[in-house]
């Protein structure tokens, strides 16, 4: 499946132009605990890059969800990883409870600001307490209003904060968002209704 001939067919449904290096998705899923992980999900999935990446860290016992909007690359996925539960669907639908570790390969500033705080908070609800979050950006949009946006709502929604210098081997250059400790003001309770979002 081409993440390119994806893109120029639902460029909608595509956040990016081509697949996200190895060197990327070392660095997307370093540093997160994986290896002690028992419930993780991935948001985006798109071709699987992250995903061969998250499942090498993965104990065989540890689930692994992934979301994928859009149907190809999902039914993709399904057949290359059979061990992943794929879901077909928008990420802003998560609906887990006590996930470890939440991998998004989401494209962020492609998005509403509305859609943005809906994602991120179906992300801090679905993360248990001591839960992680990690994200990647391009380095070229970074000053870009939904990008600047983007980062101070991650950083109303978690105690911690990083991001990782540039990594060149990838097209586009892009960086890494690695969050942990979601605080209570960026969580939705399941059962109660999502404050309105600007």
């Amino acid at each position: 499946m081409s993440i390119t001939r994806e893109f120029l067919r639902h460029p909608m449904l595509t956040g990016a132009i081509a697949p996200s290096s190895p060197r990327l998705a070392e660095e997307m899923t370093a540093g997160l605990g994986l290896e002690r992980a028992s419930c993780v999900a991935e948001l985006g999935p798109g071709t699987g890059v992250f995903t061969e990446a998250v499942l090498a860290l993965l104990r065989p016992e540890a689930r692994l969800t992934a979301v994928e909007i859009n149907p190809h690359f999902a039914s993709a996925l399904r057949t290359r990883f059979p061990q992943v539960d794929v879901v077909t669907g928008s990420a802003e639908h998560l609906a887990l409870d006590g996930v470890d570790v939440v991998v998004s390969g989401l494209p962020w500033t492609a998005m509403t600001a509305a859609r943005q705080h809906r994602i991120l908070d179906a992300v801090t609800a679905t993360l248990a307490p001591n839960g992680r979050f990690t994200t990647f950006a391009y380095a070229h949009a970074a000053w870009t209003p939904p990008a600047r946006r983007f980062a101070a709502s991650l950083r109303s929604r978690f105690a911690v904060v990083e991001r990782t210098p540039v990594v060149w081997g990838n097209l586009p250059p892009a960086f890494v968002y690695r969050a942990a400790l979601p605080v209570a003001v960026g969580r939705i309770r399941r059962g109660q209704p999502a404050a309105a979002s600007a």
